[in-house]
């Protein structure tokens, strides 16, 4: 018998292999695996820097209270405020009495275990990598063949809900309803977060809604099974969201952190919340104003962790329209950090990027 030496490891023929099982992570913990395979294995650097800051160990993230928003105006100005502060300061906020009502939180997410805990073989008919073609998408790792330097310990379904949405037929029955449903009020609380968003520039309400950026909306619903050894590898990449804005639902069970002043915060699960971030193309048409944080999941003996992130972003579908800083928000005094740009362009290269680490935003600035 011979033994094989980590010389020999190959990460590309063991990600194909993990691939073509079609069974991703979840597949691995049914089959009772005691150590994370190699391709899961996170570099040491990475590992070293996983350690929380304890100097920020008490910081919190922004929780804004939408509850007023209606109200009257001196309440929505004062909403406002926060979320300026939010969105200049962490990019990050939750969000309570937002308008979703928890039976609504509640289904979709029942719904996204569903689908993770059906029947491998039912789950295999909507296994794909065609991005493109197909409105309903599942797999594990959307970079699994990116320079990306380890593989991330979840599995996903995208559904791509507008300007498009999927006819009933193209979505499981184990969570069609819920998508749809959770999709409508998603798509209401969009608006309502790019009229406030607008409104902390000092503009007009409607701006951001008449630049497109509400046009797309993808609902990313991630898997993350109990890990051996969470220690060795990550949920997700330390990455930023190649969006405008993204509301995330997470569950109970934690690991979402932000790197806020070159230290990790944890973003501790809140129930009934939804936390809201600043993606990349927000903070590029802002010129910087409002910044777009990365952030990462970190792996658990717990599990599953369930989150549904919603994208609003027009990247799955061609769109002409040229992106760059806000002519209202730009001057001699605060010249333009970006170049223009399409977002087929930026979402091509951050794709074939994949997770690494490292910004893509980055690679437009002027």
């Amino acid at each position: 018998m011979v033994i094989k030496t980590s010389i020999e490891f190959d990460p590309y023929t063991e990600r194909k292999a993990f691939d073509e099982t079609k069974e991703g992570v979840k597949g691995l913990v049914d089959a009772k695996i005691a150590e994370v395979p190699r391709i899961f294995h996170v570099p040491q650097a990475s590992l070293t820097e996983k350690k929380p800051s304890v100097s920020v160990s008490d910081l919190e993230i922004p929780i804004i209270d939408f509850a007023s928003v209606h109200v009257d105006t001196a309440s929505r100005e004062a909403v406002v405020e926060k979320v300026k502060y939010a969105a200049e300061k962490w990019g990050f906020f939750q969000v309570i009495n937002h308008g979703v009502p928890l039976k609504v939180l509640e289904e979709i997410q029942d719904g996204v275990r569903r689908f993770h805990e059906e029947d491998p073989e039912v789950k295999k008919e909507y296994f794909t990598r065609d991005n493109a073609n197909k409105k309903f998408v599942y797999n594990s790792n959307f970079d699994l063949y990116s320079s990306s330097p380890s593989v991330n310990w979840r599995d996903t379904f995208t559904c791509y809900l507008a300007p498009f949405p999927p006819s009933p037929e193209e979505l499981p029955v184990t969570c069609r309803d819920a998508v749809f449903e959770y999709s409508k009020h998603v798509m209401s609380l969009g608006g309502l977060l790019c009229e406030l968003f607008s409104e902390a520039l000092g503009l007009e309400s409607e701006i951001l809604k008449s630049k497109g950026c509400l046009k797309g909306l993808s609902m990313l619903c991630h898997y993350y099974p109990p890990c051996p050894q969470p220690d060795l590898t990550l949920g997700v990449s330390k990455h930023s969201d190649n969006s405008f804005l993204t509301v995330l639902l997470q569950d109970n069970i934690g690991g979402l952190q932000i790197l806020h002043q070159d230290s990790w915060v944890d973003v501790a699960p809140l129930p009934g919340a939804l936390v809201i971030n600043v993606g990349d193309f927000l903070q590029l048409i802002t010129n910087d104003k409002f910044v777009s944080l990365e952030h990462r999941v970190l792996a658990n003996r717990q599990g599953p962790r369930i989150s549904i992130a919603c994208f609003f972003s027009s990247s799955k579908h061609a769109n002409s329209t040229v992106y760059g800083p806000m002519k209202e928000l730009v001057s001699e005094e605060n010249p333009p950090k970006y170049r223009d740009i399409t977002i087929k362009e930026y979402t091509e290269g951050y794709f074939k990027k994949g997770l690494d680490g490292t910004s893509h935003l980055l690679n437009f600035r002027i």
